[in-house]
């Protein structure tokens, strides 16, 4: 695969991914505006986040890491990479009922375990109830990212990356339909949940038939094959998880604070658009393009793919971050302050966003760095550097709680993020030059920092400038927009002029892929 396929597979994953991102702001929007921050919300929170987190371990996690790999050496070296997903398919279809089943006997203890701080008020017999109905999304996403794993090893991006926009379209669909027909809205949403898997996983199922790969659900059969890829993907879900099990303990913690789960909900939602957008498409694509470039002892093309991956994950996230905590009030403020939000959890959920800006680069580096070790099925690593994070984490969020009270989690998250991203470096030296960037990175990576400092000073000013706009109603949107264009129009023409990227160079790579 050539550098312009990689880009344009980063592209297509990333257009999907930005699609499915928009489309979560729309839900949470209508999510903090019909129903806001509060004792519904934050059981919502507590009880989407269970499936939300096995999902992030199976598909995400274990799948990309372990699956992946695995059955990109198959099919490139004709070894039955079909029978081998088969197989997978029926293993792992078992595994996950008998987690379902175990999620609806031991909800309240799930419950209990995750948001300590409910137990007692009407938010944990909320979110008992609510996880009763959203717990089994988890089967139908666990089986939807095999069927991307195939997809994506095939070099078939586009409807695996589609499929998280059918969840956004059902549930903001539901919202809308709850709100002008009557009745809870909430109600609307967490029935339609398992609905939108069951379409997401109808659809990789019909384009992996397409592709031609037929999997069929039968009993399923242990072997060896089985077995190597439970004991890669083990750790692989912990390590590429551990975003999701920082999120778990912050829960915990906030969960003494009425209100603060959902501030930290709304947070994180926003940050995770560049994140999913750049962070999810770097991985996706970079991690079966290692795997071909290993197998084929070709350490030049791995190098090259590695370095151009993190060109386009800095390109995309430091001037996000730097947006993040130049300006996080009037971006909160004008997507969120309306209905049943009021300005005061506006300003709770942007000193959020602020601190989880400074993290938002480690996040990403996440994604970049984590293929190094999983192409090589090496997962032991990074599930150890996994430990040593959420150890970080723990402590500074249980730590910093008498002090910080519910902002400590996104404090500890950041840290134990870029604590992530030293032991990944670290532990990759031994790797060679394929874990190294190239020249052209290096000579291009202080440059986009050097632009977004530039543009960070522009909105500082631009965003004191548009002050009285900003909170106009009707006015704020249009306000909000000339910021974003004027920032990104700074970023651009500053880091084409000092040559941080080339955009002559990135439209021929788009015209090629």
């Amino acid at each position: 695969m050539k550098a312009s396929r990689l880009t344009s597979g980063f592209l297509t994953v990333g257009f999907w991914t930005l699609a499915s991102r928009v489309l979560g702001f729309l839900r949470e929007i209508l999510l903090t505006s019909l129903i806001g921050p509060g004792p519904v919300m934050d059981a919502f929170v507590v009880a989407f986040r269970l499936p939300n987190m096995f999902r992030r371990f199976f598909a995400e996690g274990a799948f990309n890491a372990a699956f992946v790999p695995m059955f990109s050496k198959k099919f490139e070296g004709g070894e039955n990479a079909e029978g081998f997903a088969n197989q997978t398919l029926n293993v792992l279809g078992l595994m996950v009922l008998a987690l379902v089943g175990l999620g609806m006997v031991a909800m309240p203890a799930f419950v209990w375990l995750t948001a300590n701080g409910t137990y007692g008020d009407e938010r944990f017999d909320l979110a008992v109830g609510y996880g009763y109905v959203v717990f089994p999304y988890i089967f139908f996403m666990a089986l939807a990212a095999l069927f991307s794993g195939v997809l994506n090893s095939v070099g078939r991006f586009a409807a695996s990356a589609a499929a998280p926009v059918l969840l956004n379209i059902f549930t903001c669909s539901a919202m809308i339909l709850g709100a002008i027909l009557g009745g809870e809205v909430i109600t609307w949403l967490i029935w339609t949940i398992p609905v939108a898997g069951v379409a997401q996983l109808a659809l990789v199922w019909i384009a992996t038939e397409r592709a031609g790969i037929s999997l069929r659900p039968s009993l399923p059969k242990w072997g060896p094959e089985m077995s190597n890829l439970v004991r890669i993907a083990i750790p692989a879900a912990l390590a590429s998880g551990v975003v999701q099990v920082n999120l778990l303990v912050g829960q915990f913690v906030a969960s003494g604070t009425e209100k603060a789960m959902s501030w930290l909900f709304v947070a994180d939602r926003l940050y995770q658009l560049p994140l999913g957008v750049v962070g999810i498409a770097v991985g996706i694509v970079l991690l079966p393009e290692l795997s071909r470039r290993l197998r084929a002892q070709d350490d030049t093309g791995a190098r090259d793919a590695y370095s151009r991956a993190g060109e386009f994950a800095l390109m995309l996230t430091v001037p996000s971050a730097v947006a993040f905590m130049v300006m996080p009030l009037p971006l909160v403020s004008v997507l969120y302050e309306r209905g049943q939000t009021t300005s005061d959890d506006v300003a709770a959920i942007a000193v959020a966003v602020s601190i989880y800006g400074v993290g938002l680069p480690a996040f990403v580096l996440q994604k970049l760095l984590q293929p190094l070790y999983f192409a090589r099925e090496d997962t032991r690593s990074p599930f150890r550097y996994a430990v040593v994070a959420m150890v970080v984490n723990a402590a500074l969020a249980f730590g910093l709680q008498p002090w910080l009270g519910w902002l400590a989690p996104a404090i500890a998250a950041t840290v134990s993020a870029w604590a992530m991203i030293g032991l990944l470096m670290w532990g990759a030296r031994g790797y060679g030059s394929v874990a190294r960037f190239d020249a052209r990175f290096k000579s291009r990576a202080w440059r986009i920092i050097v632009a977004s400092a530039v543009m960070g000073i522009a909105l500082w000013f631009a965003a004191l400038t548009f002050a009285a706009p900003l909170q106009a109603p009707g006015w704020r949107y249009l306000a909000l927009l000339c910021l974003v264009l004027f920032g990104a129009a700074v970023y651009f023409g500053v880091g084409q002029l000092i040559g941080a990227f080339r955009l002559a160079e990135f439209k021929r790579s788009l015209r090629r892929g």
